[in-house]
């Protein structure tokens, strides 16, 4: 490594921590300073390549001119781009409006490029792929130097800009991590495998470009079909998560009415009666009160395991209120009778266990469609929530108020 290419890259990554968020405005803006000092020294060396003079750049400090270098203090091309980059990526490192974000990440962008190229060089190099050297003019520690503070400029990118999407947590994070090394491996494994197959002479060249694209377009649709297919299992389980209700696993207010609303538009345009069925659990607040909250969950939780055994699974089943189960299925008023009787017999079937610690009791109304009505699912809702508050209305004159009593 030259004595200007290890002082500069040193000065970038001192760029680098003085641009740390920790420190002060004044520091961060040293570290600016410093960063547009690295900047415009590349830029002077690439445009000494073009133009083909010399700033005298290269004889800045103490440099070994014994090989007959011209400029022997001069950084190669390649190294110079990459400071130029840094440069820049540092100066834009706290960019907050939206060009000099896009800018900021372009420059990322580039850099990630240019240090895949001569990595990918170095490689090709060290397993003798061609016959010809495919060494670049940057040293292997020079190169090293330039990944590590890609790295870091990639890092300090993620916090901001688009590339914050590989921090992230949701659905487009957890893909870009998974998919993302692959992508980037996957054109570097085809050139290796294409090279080590013609220098085999196994097969002809025309043909082994055209098995291995095959094999490339091949992978690509398999990584293809597997985040399509992750998308949609997340989209399912979103979907899923928004239409029940984490506690019972049945549908919550807004998966009950979507679903309820489409069975009332089936029973009309089929012209059979819609029944709906309301529940309310009675003395849930004084089971929260005298055995716990955790006792209250487990208390919904069963009524929903009841409500799904006795009910069909084309039923539509829901948590509409804090205690309060609403079911819509297709029948008559004497088959939702029916189906309640069967929910009254489950439920003192589960109070004749001895080891319960409180009873298991509700209320419930339900309504059913007349003939040639139509009526709206609110409206049946409504009836079937007053039949329920009839039925309450009479347990509480039977019973009286009290704390729940011990199940017999």
């Amino acid at each position: 490594m030259r004595c200007e290419t290890a002082l500069f890259l040193l000065l970038c990554a001192v760029s680098f921590e003085l641009s740390e968020p920790r420190h002060s405005q004044r520091v961060n803006r040293a570290g600016q300073w410093v960063a547009l000092a690295v900047a415009l020294f590349g830029a002077a060396i690439l445009l000494e390549f073009t133009l083909h003079i010399s700033f005298g750049i290269d004889t800045l400090l103490p440099c070994d001119l014994s090989k007959g270098d011209p400029y022997p203090g001069r950084p190669a091309a390649q190294t110079a781009s990459g400071l130029v980059l840094l440069g820049i990526s540092v100066i834009l490192i706290r960019a907050k409006h939206r060009i000099t974000i896009w800018a900021a990440d372009i420059a990322a962008a580039a850099l990630s490029v240019l240090v895949l190229a001569l990595l990918s060089g170095e490689v090709f190099n060290a397993l003798h792929l061609f016959s010809y050297s495919t060494r670049i003019h940057a040293s292997q520690q020079t190169l090293i130097c330039l990944i590590l503070l890609t790295a870091v400029a990639l890092m300090r990118r993620a916090e901001r800009g688009v590339l914050s999407i590989f921090l992230g947590h949701g659905i487009g994070a957890t893909t870009a991590r998974i998919f993302g090394p692959f992508l980037i491996l996957l054109p570097v494994t085809r050139e290796i495998a294409r090279v080590h197959v013609i220098n085999a002479h196994i097969i002809p060249e025309h043909f082994v470009t055209a098995i291995l694209s095959s094999i490339a377009t091949m992978l690509a649709m398999i990584l293809l079909l597997a985040l399509v297919w992750r998308i949609r299992s997340m989209e399912t389980e979103i979907h899923h998560l928004s239409l029940r209700d984490e506690l019972t696993g049945v549908y919550n207010l807004r998966g009950f009415s979507l679903l309820s609303e489409q069975a009332l538009l089936l029973a009309r345009r089929s012209d059979l009666p819609l029944s709906v069925l309301f529940i309310d659990l009675d003395q849930l607040k004084q089971i929260n009160d005298s055995f716990g909250h955790d006792a209250g969950s487990a208390f919904l939780a069963e009524v929903a395991e009841i409500l799904k055994q006795t009910f069909r699974e084309t039923d539509v089943i829901g948590r509409v209120g804090g205690d309060e189960f609403a079911i819509v299925c297709h029948g008559s008023k004497v088959a939702i009778s029916i189906a309640a009787e069967r929910l009254k017999a489950a439920c003192a079937l589960r109070n004749a266990d001895a080891a319960r610690r409180f009873p298991l009791s509700f209320s419930i109304g339900h309504a059913t469609t007349e003939e040639h009505t139509r009526q709206s699912l609110k409206e049946l809702l409504a009836e079937a929530d007053k039949a329920m508050y009839e039925e309450k209305g009479r347990k509480r004159l039977e019973r009286g108020y009290g704390k729940v009593a011990p199940a017999p």
